[in-house]
């Protein structure tokens, strides 16, 4: 009888979570931010194919991506700064509103145009559509920190939100292709574009949190009282922080200005960047400032360089110094003191935790092509249909493992098979006899033979889908993870620098990576990756031990 008290108690429990409106429109927030991200960085250059753009002109376009990638650097505007007219509608919800509105407009407005004979402003329109879709998703994800609770779970929100984003990624991938070879490209951005539209709408109507404002509010009449740093010190780390990201941010500005509006000769390099400027800009916008924040932390737990009184602000300066330092300081100051020590491990974490899918994504297609010679048609099938749906299924099985045994336990696993599937391909590499026996023995050969296709397709289908089931599994755990160890008053900024840097050493390695597959060949580099893998599993280990630790007192 108790057991079956437990089971009925939880099954109701689960059905009014997933009942909650926070459950429903984090969903339809996860489906607004996939569908921008399909659109402007994957089917895009489809649609540029068709329109006989030149590679080169379309390498230049894809540098709009860096708004993902450096979209940390403007997350404390959008934490502390009002919009006007739009402010009514919450502290997030005045970002995301906009945003999406200008998402619709910018896919409508391309829409009408000839990409061939209006690239300049065809590009234009997409940049500020990767911005608008970037602005969304820092809000997106603080929305997420901020209405968790009892009766929403920041596991269970970011469940359904991998599984909205997923939905709209294939969307605006395989269903948007399917649809551009029936009707043309005009009436799927249009489409789209109206889609966006109605998401803008919708989301008016979302739940908003004001404990975070409420923590705002809380702490900007703190930083005077008795005890806190004093204005002076104040002062001189913001300057220095304020210095280092202006610095990085001006970085990148130069770079993607220069890329689009200089002649091909004199465009900067994109390697070099990346392998130059991108540690830079990497020391300048996290390491340096974390170090700042940490020994700040530091001296006001031990007193010193602190107020002995109450001292109110006199000026506009003063109040401007702490606006400036509430958005760009105290963030860093709050995690930091926070975690302490344990800060080296969870950068360590959130650095290699995805390292194994995001080192080698570039070189897939490459690899089913050339390596393996599949066609285009059926690499997509497999990845983009068949390989959706496997992610689709690794998200929902997240959220159940997260249920079942927890968040560190199912981190831990993600990692862990997010390692052993590049073993997969390292068997395709080398002929797929032991993907061609498991087909077989599963019954996956005969059920793909059966729809059209091959013992070839199995292969290259049950590759594929593992590894996205792993990926989808390791995907939802990291973002629950990160929600987690963010706070609800400092959730903009602190989320999006740290999921910017779970695609750092992914990117920065592709280089070395690409040489590694020209000396060495792709079985190599998938055994390699594995072992890197290995990395990721380690530290969830440790991160697992330490939580236990202090959840016990210990």
């Amino acid at each position: 009888m108790a057991t079956t008290a437990i089971k009925t108690s939880a099954l109701a429990r689960a059905r009014a979570v997933l009942g909650n409106p926070k459950t429903g429109y984090m969903t339809l927030f996860g489906f607004g931010s996939g569908l921008p991200y399909a659109l402007l960085l994957g089917t895009l250059t489809a649609w540029l194919t068709d329109a006989k753009v030149d590679l080169e002109t379309m390498g230049v376009i894809s540098l709009i991506g860096l708004a993902y990638a450096f979209k940390f650097l403007w997350s404390p505007l959008l934490d502390r700064l009002s919009l006007p007219g739009f402010a009514r509608l919450g502290r997030r919800k005045q970002w995301i509103v906009p945003a999406q509105f200008l998402l619709a407009v910018m896919l409508l407005a391309m829409a009408q145009m000839d990409p061939l004979n209006a690239i300049g402003l065809f590009s234009l329109c997409a940049g500020i559509g990767a911005f608008a879709s970037a602005t969304q998703d820092i809000v997106i994800d603080a929305w997420r920190v901020d209405v968790a609770g009892e009766d929403a779970p920041v596991d269970t929100l970011s469940t359904v939100y991998q599984l909205g984003y997923r939905a709209a990624v294939l969307l605006g991938g395989a269903l948007a292709l399917f649809m551009a070879d029936a009707w043309g490209w005009v009436p799927v951005y249009t489409l789209m574009g109206c889609v966006m539209l109605g998401l803008g709408v919708l989301s008016i109507f979302a739940p908003e949190s004001a404990h975070a404002a409420d923590r705002a509010e809380h702490d900007a009449h703190e930083l005077r009282a008795a005890g806190h740093l004093s204005p002076k010190v104040r002062a001189v780390s913001l300057g220095l922080v304020g210095t280092f990201w202006a610095v990085s941010l001006g970085l990148v500005l130069y770079y993607m200005i220069a890329s689009l509006a200089l002649p091909a000769d004199q465009r900067p390099d994109s390697t070099a960047f990346i392998k130059v400027q991108g540690p830079v800009i990497v020391l300048a916008t996290v390491v340096i400032p974390a170090i700042i924040a940490a020994v700040l932390a530091r001296w006001q737990a031990k007193g010193r360089y602190v107020l002995k009184e109450a001292e109110p602000a006199r000026s506009m300066g003063d109040r401007a110094l702490d606006h400036g330092y509430r958005a760009l300081v105290l963030p860093l100051i709050d995690i930091m003191g926070r975690l302490k020590w344990a800060a080296v491990l969870v950068m360590a974490l959130v650095l290699t935790y995805r390292l194994t899918d995001t080192i080698w994504g570039s070189f897939a297609s490459p690899f089913y092509l050339t390596e393996l010679g599949y066609t285009k048609s059926e690499m997509a099938v497999a990845s983009k249909f068949f390989g959706v749906g496997a992610l689709m299924l690794g998200v929902a099985l997240g959220g159940v493992c997260m249920a079942l045994l927890g968040r560190m336990a199912t981190m831990t696993l993600g990692a862990l098979t997010a390692a052993l599937t590049n073993l997969l391909y390292a068997d395709l590499a080398t002929g797929g006899h032991v993907m061609a026996v498991s087909a077989r023995l599963t019954g996956f050969s005969w059920a793909v033979e059966h729809l059209g296709g091959d013992e070839r397709m199995a292969k290259l289908m049950l590759a594929i889908g593992g590894e996205n089931i792993a990926g989808g599994l390791a995907g939802t755990a990291l973002v629950a993870y990160l929600s987690s160890i963010t706070s609800k008053g400092y959730s903009a900024v602190q989320y999006a620098l740290l999921s910017s840097l779970t695609f750092l050493m992914g990117t920065l390695g592709r280089g070395a990576l690409g040489q590694m597959i020209e000396a060495q060949g792709y079985y190599a580099v998938f055994i390699f990756v594995t072992w890197l893998g290995f990395i990721a599993v380690a530290l969830c280990v440790v991160e697992w031990m330490r939580q236990g630790r202090a959840q016990s007192g210990s």
